[in-house]
């Protein structure tokens, strides 16, 4: 017989109060990224964010500027202001 062990910093499910504190943000910020679509969550007792979904929506908006999420925009740097 095997075992497989998932150690703690393995976790396949978060919080919203997990991902705010990965993503350096408010509860209040991700409920409203859940809200509108932009990541996806699932109902277990309470919202919670499975890990690869918050993997994918990391990668899918690098480079935005998620500041103002009802106006979505790329992300300026300053040597492309130049």
């Amino acid at each position: 017989m095997r075992y497989v062990v998932i150690l703690m910093n393995e976790r396949l499910i978060y919080t919203v109060q997990e991902v705010a504190t990965i993503l350096h943000s408010s509860p209040n910020y991700i409920y409203d990224l859940i809200n509108k679509g932009y990541l996806p969550a699932i109902k277990l007792g309470s919202i919670k964010v499975i890990k690869t979904s918050l993997e994918k929506f990391l990668i899918q908006n690098e480079g935005n500027d998620l500041s103002d999420i009802n106006n979505i925009k790329r992300l300026v740097t300053e040597s492309e202001v130049k």
